[in-house]
Formats: C-alpha cells, sequence, structure tokens
C-alpha cells in the first residue's frame, strides 16, 4: 500500500490569516477570542472571528488553497488530482440570509438573483469550487460528519492515494458557522460559553464558536521524493466510528471514541506507547472533556502530553479536526508541543501542556469528537524534508 505524505499546508484562523501567523500565536499562548456582536438581534459574545465580520467560506477555501499550493511549489493546472474538502455547516450562511429575505417579503431584483444562483450553496458545490479553481479533473468529495469532518476529509483522501487511485489529492475542511441560527442553537443547547474557551479546567463553561480553514496537499511518497518536496509528515494511520447513540451527546464511557482510536493505533502499526503528544478535541464542554480524559487515560500511559488548541482559535466545528491536524504536523517538524491555551486549573489527572514547550516527539495523535457520535483519529510521523 502506498505511503501518503503532506507536502503542503493553508490554514487561516482567529489567531492569524496564514499557518505562521496562527502557528505563531498558538505558541504565544495567544487566543484569537474576542467579544464580538455580529447580528443586532443577538447579544455580544466571545467568538472566533478572522475579521470584524463573519467570514465567507467561498472566500475562506479560495485563500487557504492557494496558500496549500504555494506551500507545496505546485504549478496549475493539476488535472490528475482529486479534490476532498468537507465542512459540517456549508452554506448556511446564504441560506439563511435567502430564507430571512424571502420570509421579509423581499420581490427585488437582487434576491431574484439570489434564488437563481442557489444551486451554487448545495453542500458539494465548495469543493467542486475548488476543482475549478486549481484544473482539478479528479474525483470530488464533500465529506460531512460533524467535528470529525476535517479528519474524515483527510482519510478519505489517504484512501485515494492509499488504493492508487490518484498520486495527489487537495483535502482539507473550511468552516463559516458564525451565522444567527448557529449561535442561537448552541445557546438554546446550552453549550456556549459567557467568558471564554477554558479546555480541560475546572471552571470551563463551554465552547466558542470560530471560523478557519485549513487545507493540505497529500502526495504519495513515490511523487513527493521524485520531485523532491519539502514533507511536512506522513499519514500512519486513521479510525473512524460512530456511536449510534444520541443526536448531540458522547457515549458516557467513550466506547465509540475507544474503538476509532485503536483502529487508528492497528492500522498504523503503533502502540499507545507510541504516541508522544495527542492534539485533542477538548471542546471546553462538560461532558466531551471529561469523556475525552477517560478516553485518555484509559489508553495512553500518563506520559503522553495532551493540549487542545480550542482556546486560542475558538471551536471551528467541521474544520477544527483540519486545524488540529496542521497544528500537529508543525509540532513534529518544530519539536514543539502547543498549549492548551486558557487552561488555569486541570480537573483531570493528564499531562496537559500548558505552556510551549521542546520536545522530542515522533508521533502524534489527532482527535475529534462530532454531533452524532462521530469519532475520529489519525496518527502523524515526522518526515525528513526532500530538496
Amino acid at each position: 500500500m502506498m505511503e501518503v505524505v503532506i507536502t503542503g499546508i493553508g490554514l487561516v484562523s482567529a489567531l492569524g490569516m496564514s499557518l505562521e501567523e496562527s502557528w505563531q500565536g498558538l505558541i504565544a499562548g495567544k487566543s484569537g477570542i474576542k467579544w464580538h456582536q455580529p447580528f443586532p438581534a443577538l447579544p455580544p459574545l466571545p467568538l472566533g472571528l478572522i475579521g470584524e465580520k463573519p467570514a465567507s467560506l467561498h472566500s475562506l477555501t479560495q485563500v487557504v488553497v492557494d496558500a496549500a499550493i504555494k506551500d507545496t511549489g505546485l504549478v496549475l493546472p493539476l488535472t490528475d488530482c482529486a479534490v476532498v474538502i468537507g465542512s459540517s455547516r456549508g452554506y448556511q450562511a446564504s441560506w439563511e440570509k435567502l430564507a430571512q429575505q424571502i420570509y421579509a417579503g423581499d420581490n427585488s431584483a437582487d434576491n431574484a438573483e439570489k434564488l437563481e444562483n442557489w444551486l451554487d450553496t448545495l453542500p458539494h458545490m465548495n469543493a467542486t469550487a475548488t476543482a475549478r479553481q486549481i484544473g482539478a479533473t479528479g474525483a470530488i468529495l464533500a465529506p460531512m460528519a460533524a467535528c470529525a469532518t476535517g479528519i474524515w476529509a483527510i482519510a478519505q483522501a489517504a484512501i485515494l492515494i492509499q488504493t492508487g487511485q490518484y498520486q495527489r489529492v487537495i483535502a482539507g475542511a473550511t468552516e463559516a458557522a458564525i451565522t444567527p441560527l448557529t449561535l442561537s442553537g448552541f445557546q438554546q443547547m446550552g453549550a456556549l460559553a459567557k467568558t471564554g474557551a477554558y479546555p480541560f479546567d475546572l471552571q470551563r463553561e463551554g465552547l466558542v464558536l470560530g471560523e478557519g480553514a485549513a487545507v493540505f496537499v497529500l502526495e504519495s511518497r513515490q511523487l513527493a521524493e521524485k520531485r523532491q518536496a519539502k514533507i511536512y509528515g506522513q499519514i500512519l494511520g486513521f479510525g473512524l466510528t460512530n456511536d449510534a447513540y444520541h443526536s448531540n451527546q458522547l457515549e458516557p464511557e467513550g466506547k465509540g471514541a475507544i474503538a476509532a482510536i485503536k483502529q487508528c493505533l492497528a492500522r498504523s502499526q503503533l502502540t499507545s506507547a507510541d504516541i508522544d503528544y495527542i492534539h485533542a478535541h477538548g471542546t471546553a464542554t462538560q461532558l466531551n472533556d471529561r469523556v475525552e480524559s477517560q478516553v485518555i487515560k484509559h489508553l495512553f500511559p500518563p506520559k503522553v502530553a495532551v493540549s487542545s488548541t480550542k482556546g486560542s482559535t475558538g471551536h471551528t466545528l467541521g474544520a477544527s479536526g483540519a486545524l488540529g491536524v496542521a497544528f500537529s504536523l508543525l509540532a513534529l517538524e518544530q519539536k514543539i508541543l502547543p498549549p492548551c491555551v486558557g487552561l488555569q486549573e486541570p480537573e483531570f489527572d493528564l499531562n496537559i501542556v500548558k505552556t510551549a514547550q521542546h520536545s522530542q516527539i515522533h508521533q502524534v495523535l489527532c482527535l475529534s469528537f462530532g454531533f452524532g457520535g462521530q469519532n475520529a483519529a489519525i496518527a502523524l510521523r515526522r518526515n525528513a524534508r526532500w530538496g
């Protein structure tokens, strides 16, 4: 089976408009979470906005795809390339605006034009737009697996390469989820934090919604070495499971999460003792952090380093796993453990990284858990640069 490596990364988050800016902010212990009131009808909230106003999904995707292509040194068009770009919310913002106009009785020419273009906002169209952007004529996939979408997308891309269908895939996830319905829905559930995101903290209040995107260039090792591309790391394996338990609650014993991690380790030919760092899902909600901590303690030795980056970026929903993979790859490359920003008083007996620290890490695990019991884990290993 072909080895899959990552040769390019594009990332945008509340911490910065580039991978480097976001990473430097993260390891400095900064947070992109600020108070915003994007919608007059809703109260101000701590949010991980990229700018002063909610971002556009299409623009976000264009920026990170361009950045990933530039990072890997490829020249467009990339004809024989597949595209796997996921999002848990997709063009929901566009649909909400359209619904508001319709129910307000807006029959203007502008509204008529928006109705004519509604096909451009179907869930798969963001991935299709990426294929047009880079001139790719290969397969297009647009996974939606709640907050596990990012790792799902990378895993599906890896499968396309491992099975010899493609030598190169553009993959990742983008999320522009700051909309009135999303904010109101999470608030109605009691899931939103009142002051900020504090993963694994005794005083954690809930999640802080954020915007973000991370896209990768995945290639077979053979192709990457042939063109002497730099290699951030190798995808060793992944695990994908579903709890089949509840629409928005984790299975209390973490059985599905445990199964996904075991699946990932087995496919990666690793044991739990081989993992040096875990990029946790760490949403800062009461239930998620508790169950995830139980799972980590059940499977891994006490020494394994753990952190969540959502205290810096906010919870970017479907894109969160993709951001986590990007940060994990830089952690491997620079041998720096990123901190769990926002953590003051840990509730759980884990080796949580409070401030960035140098460490000789070789294998890392990135976790995502989504509504509906979607569980995803991916294992990564550092590789030497070529060229």
